[in-house]
């Protein structure tokens, strides 16, 4: 077993030197390419200064300078930090000092918006589509990509190669989006990684053969850690893209029948299925259709399951644990569900005020514990110790419920529980009911203060488009099949609903816009 993602392509180039690891555009990079880069990239970083322990961040959108940066950073023994390429001033700087980041590899644009703010720590900014010659500005130094890698590194097996990173070294730290506060970064350690891609790749029976068409961003969990780890870690070939376009991924998978995997969020679902619509189905489609980050509705499980004659596989992670729980690749997809824990990991539900165990069936907030968990959040011991029951077990935050044969159902964030008139209401069983009204796109259900029953429940509803249905009949068509209390009091309509960059609603932005009205 390896003990880090950069050993597995260090292996892959040792014993597949031609094989291809990234299409990107015009580039097909192979595995003794990439690993040469990475090389290359380690070798820089050391000669500027950084040590083990550092941290660098990937300010950057897809692009295979990422994937040799993230790589090449391991392999200095620095400790990335992952930052959404959409953060703006306020973000950037809670993070990059947070992080305590030396050095940052970014984009031109990225680095103007750098540039105006105060992070001691940061040093440098490294620029991958800048000429060579980069003036330096807001007292960081400014280097192209192209000449900062210019030193020719060692050949590997010389003396003088970096050693490879040890399973308990820390590897990175991604910013959890969280529902309330300032975003914490999780700190994950290249076992945790490991551990994680190596349950995914046996759970979905993931080869070297496969070849994944990757549109999710490189910044987040599931793009990264979950599409790029497992291709690297099995050897296989990414398709990889700057971003999702329904249309670009249908014309793909026409023209590229060696495509086996596809994963993406429900929101790329919904575009890809209203395009074949379009456009008509690929008469070649992958093996195997992943979904995670945001909830799955039946309904639309169902609608891509009649469209491209194949049920999506959804599946259940986290930052601070990768993925934790996913439907089989062999057996029943159970729509409104997430399965069972991967191999080598555990889930159970419990009490969220006595934290017993709790039995099948039965509401509660789900835990994990496996050598997938991460180490904790960085500089904030308390936080960590709070996540942690006292037997180790991870309290994800996430109220759900599992079936008599281990299937196991999200109903919400222990934060977004409505209790209404004593009652508790789960927002996503009152979301699957309206998506299934033919007048109703999409769905946010959310609590709002009431003086009498202390939350309401209020229904956040984008309509079809051109035909916004009547308040009254949404209502009465909840009251027919839930319990009265579970029933929308109120019925907002919008033309959108605030997302993040993986598609996940926003609801805490929500409460706080009609919380104003």
């Amino acid at each position: 077993m390896v003990h880090s993602i950069v050993e597995a392509v260090f292996q892959h180039a040792q014993e597949q030197p031609e094989r291809q690891a990234i299409l990107f555009e015009d580039q097909a990079i192979s595995y003794g390419q990439l690993y040469a880069d990475v090389a290359r990239f380690a070798q820089a970083l050391t000669a500027w200064g950084v040590q083990a322990g550092d941290r660098v961040a990937l300010f950057l959108e897809n692009c295979p300078t990422f994937v040799v940066a993230y790589l090449g950073t391991h392999l200095a023994g620095g400790v990335v930090v992952l930052v959404n390429p959409q953060y703006r001033q306020v973000e950037l700087s809670h993070i990059m000092n947070d992080a305590g980041v030396r050095l940052c590899v970014t984009s031109t644009a990225g680095a103007a918006e750098l540039q105006s703010l105060t992070i001691p720590d940061l040093s440098a900014l490294v620029i991958v589509d800048a000429a060579d010659q980069v003036p330096s500005g807001g007292g960081m130094e400014q280097i192209a990509f192209a000449a900062f890698i210019q030193p020719q590194p060692q050949q590997a097996g010389e003396e003088g190669q970096l050693a490879l990173p040890a399973a308990d070294a820390p590897a990175l730290i991604g910013y959890t989006s969280g529902t309330t506060g300032r975003s914490k970064g999780a700190l994950l350690l290249h076992r945790n990684l490991v551990a994680n891609i190596a349950a995914v790749t046996s759970a979905w029976h993931w080869t070297e053969h496969d070849r994944l068409l990757l549109t999710l961003p490189l910044f987040h969990a599931h793009g990264l850690m979950v599409g790029m780890h497992g291709t690297l870690f099995k050897g296989s070939t990414v398709v990889l893209r700057r971003k999702f376009d329904a249309a670009d991924c249908l014309t793909i998978l026409k023209n590229d029948p060696e495509i086996t995997l596809f994963f993406g969020v429900p929101t790329m679902y919904a575009r890809l299925l209203a395009e074949a619509k379009r456009q008509g189905v690929p008469s070649h489609l992958p093996r195997l259709f992943v979904s995670g980050s945001a909830p799955l509705s039946p309904q639309l499980f169902e609608d891509f399951a009649r469209t491209f004659g194949q049920t999506m596989l959804e599946r259940y992670g986290m930052t601070e644990t990768i993925m934790n729980l996913t439907n089989p690749y062999e057996g029943e997809r159970r729509a409104g569900t997430v399965g069972g824990p991967f191999p080598g990991q555990e889930a159970r539900v419990v009490d969220v005020r006595t934290r017993e165990q709790l039995p099948a069936g039965e509401i509660g907030e789900i835990e994990i514990r496996g050598p997938h968990v991460f180490a904790g959040y960085w500089n904030q011991p308390d936080a960590t110790a709070e996540a942690f029951a006292p037997d180790g077990w991870f309290k994800t935050g996430d109220l759900g419920w599992c079936s008599d044969d281990g299937y196991y159902t999200i109903t919400g964030r222990a934060r977004e529980l409505i209790i209404s008139g004593g009652y508790n209401v789960y927002p996503r069983e009152v979301e699957d009911v309206l998506e299934m009204h033919p007048d109703v796109a999409e769905a946010a259900v959310i609590g709002l203060p009431d003086i009498d029953l202390g939350e309401q429940v209020v229904a956040v509803i984008v309509p079809v488009r051109d035909h916004t249905p009547d308040p009254a009949a949404l209502i009465a068509f909840c009251r027919e099949r839930l319990a009265s209390y579970k029933k929308p009091r109120q019925i907002i309509f919008v033309s959108a609903l605030p997302r993040n960059a993986l598609g996940k609603i926003q609801k805490p932005l929500l409460v706080e816009r009609l919380k104003s009205i």
